[in-house]
């Protein structure tokens, strides 16, 4: 079986939807599929080994977020591809100009389609102040899904809510967490020594792009405030983004990291105790399982991965979506109690351990053969009408 992949995004970028594909593609690959890659040019040119074929198209950065790229227009190109070396079928993970040009090419040659969505675009709207642009994008969007055979979705409640709004044929596929990698084990006393916490000192950490739509301002409240209720508390900020000069002059305590990979951010992540993520622009949240997976007590908005994994009180702390002061009180609050952090922690590590990629992975593949059957099914029937 020989399946397309379409991203604007793909590793070594740190993001969602990269973190999310490698996974996917790995299991693939080792289940015998073949790969097409369809991407932006890397800046550095470098080539996925992972894949058959790696295909490079021109980009342009983003007006709004420089230093994200989306792929240029090439439906033509991706014809004259898919003629040569037919997929049996084509998952696009993202809506931009290279999206567009692969579902179009796709339609035309009668090639069965899946999608991601992957984009919470209204938050991303409201805090780049582009609200007006909603209903257009909404349009588009539901517009450019709905030409697809399928569409997936990391929640139920995503899947419920693109329903109401007049998607079709949307299915759910959760998100796994590497559960071996980010584990309790992986505590380094060193690191929390170069952080300059005591053994028991309690650390909270975030991790993710420190832009605007991640909340960063509700971000610096609740450490500012957790802070004040605990003096002793050390604040650890994974991640790097155009808020990060804003947030070092909010929090000038806080130890900043930048971008973290792999054995590096597994150590980070258990090196920490509580792990806060104000966040409403996420359709998933990756690190909320992987910090889940690493032991530590969560804090978040009862949305996303976290409404999905976490039960409030058991293993981690829900806060209503329109309840800003109630995120800031519960975190201060929180952090004035060890043992129950570390009780939350233990329970959120055997939730997530459960959260199995190989798991998720046949889920995907299912949902490629299905839309290849239907497709062959409905070619066949084509023929002898």
């Amino acid at each position: 079986m020989r399946i397309a992949l379409v991203s604007e995004t793909w590793a070594p970028e740190v993001n969602g939807v990269a973190h999310t594909l490698h996974h996917l593609a790995s299991h693939l690959v080792a289940k015998g599929v073949t790969l097409q890659l369809i991407r932006p040019r890397p800046r550095g040119g470098e080539r996925e080994t992972l894949v058959e074929r790696d295909v490079h198209v021109r980009s342009l950065a983003l007006p709004i977020y420089a230093d994200v790229h989306v792929g240029v227009p090439c439906r033509r190109r991706l014809r004259s591809l898919w003629e040569r070396e037919r997929p049996d079928a084509i998952y696009i993970a993202t809506e931009g100009p290279l999206g567009w040009s692969a579902l179009n090419a796709a339609r035309q040659m009668a090639l069965p389609v899946v999608s991601g969505f992957h984009t919470n675009f209204d938050q991303y709207a409201h805090n780049y102040h582009l609200a007006w642009s909603i209903p257009m994008a909404r349009a588009g969007l539901r517009l450019f899904h709905n030409r697809c055979d399928a569409t997936l979705v990391p929640t139920a409640t995503q899947r419920d809510a693109l329903a109401a709004q007049g998607y079709d044929n949307v299915a759910v596929l959760a998100r796994g967490v590497d559960a071996e990698r980010y584990t309790p084990a992986r505590r380094d006393k060193a690191l929390r020594a170069r952080w300059g916490a005591g053994e028991h000192q309690p650390v909270a950490l975030y991790a993710g792009r420190l832009a605007a739509e991640k909340n960063i301002e509700l971000l610096a409240e609740t450490m500012a405030a957790m802070q004040r209720a605990n003096p002793a508390l050390i604040q650890v900020m994974v991640g790097d983004g155009p808020a990060r000069k804003r947030l070092q002059q909010r929090l000038p305590d806080a130890v900043f990291t930048g971008f973290l990979t792999g054995e590096a951010l597994a150590r980070h992540y258990a090196s920490a105790d509580l792990f806060i993520f104000p966040s409403l622009s996420e359709t998933f949240g990756n690190v909320v399982p992987e910090a889940m997976a690493s032991g530590l007590a969560v804090v978040a908005f009862e949305h996303a991965a976290a409404k999905e994994l976490i039960t409030d009180g058991l293993d981690g702390r829900l806060v209503a979506l329109d309840q800003s002061e109630g995120f800031v009180q519960t975190a201060s609050d929180l952090c004035r109690h060890p043992a129950q952090i570390a009780r939350l922690g233990r329970q959120a590590r055997t939730r997530a351990a459960s959260l199995r990629w190989d798991r998720i992975g046949d889920q995907f593949l299912a949902h490629l053969i299905r839309v290849q059957s239907l497709s062959h099914a409905a070619t066949h029937t084509t023929s002898h009408v």
